[in-house]
C-alpha cells in the first residue's frame, strides 16, 4: 500500500518563494538524470543545453483566471471567495471563508458595485451584469503559502507569457520560467513547440486525505489537445524524438491522450506504479509534500531519486514551490 507520509519531506518556511525573480530565465535548474541518477545544477536560461533538434515541448496555455474576491458582509465582516468553476447562469461553485457564513447571505464587492449571496455552502449566486464584470473585480488567486498581499505586478508574474485560455485558479507554473525570446531561441534551435490546454481547478491541489493514496479521487478538469499540436505529438512518437511536457498538467494531458481521448475531462491521478506511455521528459517546479502533484513526479522519477534530488535542492537553498526554481527529469 501507498502510504500518504510516503510522500512527505521537510522543508524550511525560509526557502517558499514570495515572489517571482524580475528576470523570469534567471530562476536556477536542477536537472536529475533518471537512467543514471545524476544531478547537475543550472539555469533556466541555459535549458538549450539540456535540448535536442526535433524535442518536442508541450506548453499548457490555460489562462489564469483573477477568480479571487475580497468582499465583505452587511455586518462588514470581511469574506473572501475563490471561484472555482461556472454551475449554472450566474452560479458558481466556490471556496468561501469564512465558512460560518448563513444560507441566503449578502456578500458585497467593490462597495456594492457587485453582490452575491451564498445558496449552499459551496456555491455563490452573483448578481452582475456579466461573468467579466465579476472577474473585473477579482485579483490573482496567489497560493495559501504566499503570505503576502497580491500586488498589480502578479498580474504578470503569475501567468505565462503564452497564456491564452481562460479558465484557470492557478498557473501551470513550470511555464512560468519561459521569456518570449528564450522560447524564439529554442524554436530556432530546432526544438518543437506544442500547445495543449488544461484548465487547473481546485481538484489540482485538493489535499490528498487518505492514508491509502489509491483511494483519493481526482475531480476532473477540461483539457484540449488542438489538431496541429495532436500532429506534432504524433509526428515526434512516430520518428522517436523526446515528448517534453512542460508541467504537471502537460504531462496528465498527454497520458490521457493515450487513452484515446483528445479532448473533454480528465480525472487522471498518477502516483507510483503508473506506466508513463508518451512522456519522455518533465519540466516541472518543486511541489509541495502529500500532494498529488509531488506524487506524479515520484511516479516520473523514482521515489527514491526525487527525494534525493529534492534534499539537494533544499541544501543549495533553491527556492520552492509557485515562483521558485525548476527541475528538469530528463
Amino acid at each position: 500500500m501507498l502510504h500518504l507520509s510516503d510522500f512527505d519531506y521537510n522543508l524550511p518556511k525560509e526557502l517558499i518563494a514570495q515572489y517571482s525573480l524580475k528576470d523570469r530565465t534567471a530562476a536556477r535548474l536542477l536537472v536529475v538524470r533518471r537512467k543514471d541518477g545524476a544531478i547537475e545544477h543550472s539555469v533556466f536560461k541555459n535549458i538549450k543545453d539540456y535540448l535536442r533538434p526535433d524535442d518536442l515541448l508541450v506548453l499548457n496555455d490555460t489562462k489564469v483566471l483573477p477568480a479571487r474576491l475580497l468582499g465583505c458582509r452587511i455586518s462588514g465582516g470581511k469574506v473572501e471567495v475563490l471561484i472555482l468553476a461556472k454551475k449554472e447562469e450566474m452560479t458558481f461553485r466556490a471556496l468561501i471563508k469564512p465558512q460560518r457564513l448563513k444560507l441566503g447571505e449578502k456578500i458585497i464587492f467593490n462597495n456594492g458595485k457587485i453582490y452575491a449571496e451564498l445558496t449552499s455552502k459551496n456555491e455563490i449566486k452573483f448578481f452582475a451584469k456579466s461573468i467579466n464584470e465579476i472577474y473585473r473585480h477579482g485579483v490573482m488567486p496567489l497560493p495559501p503559502y504566499i503570505k503576502r498581499k497580491v500586488q498589480e505586478q502578479d498580474n504578470l508574474d503569475y501567468q505565462t507569457v503564452y497564456a491564452q485560455k481562460d479558465g484557470s485558479i492557478a498557473s501551470p507554473t513550470a511555464g512560468l520560467h519561459f521569456s518570449r525570446k528564450l522560447l524564439a531561441n529554442i524554436k530556432s534551435y530546432g526544438t518543437n513547440i506544442a500547445y495543449i490546454t488544461l484548465h487547473i481547478s481546485y481538484s489540482t491541489f485538493k489535499p490528498v486525505k487518505v492514508d491509502d493514496i489509491t483511494k483519493h479521487k481526482m475531480e476532473p478538469e477540461y483539457f484540449k489537445i488542438p489538431p496541429a499540436s495532436l500532429k506534432l505529438i504524433n509526428n515526434s512518437q512516430a520518428k522517436g524524438k523526446r515528448v517534453i511536457a512542460v508541467g504537471t498538467t502537460s504531462l496528465r494531458a498527454l497520458e490521457t491522450y493515450t487513452l484515446g481521448r483528445q479532448e473533454g475531462y480528465t480525472d487522471l491521478f498518477i502516483y507510483p506504479g503508473y506506466e508513463f506511455k508518451m512522456t519522455d521528459c518533465l519540466l516541472t517546479n518543486f511541489h509541495l509534500p502529500e500532494t498529488t502533484l509531488f506524487m506524479l513526479a515520484c511516479a516520473f522519477t523514482g521515489e527514491k531519486l526525487l527525494k534525493r534530488a529534492y534534499q539537494e535542492a533544499i541544501d543549495k537553498k533553491y527556492r520552492f514551490y509557485s515562483y521558485g526554481d525548476a527541475m528538469l527529469i530528463i
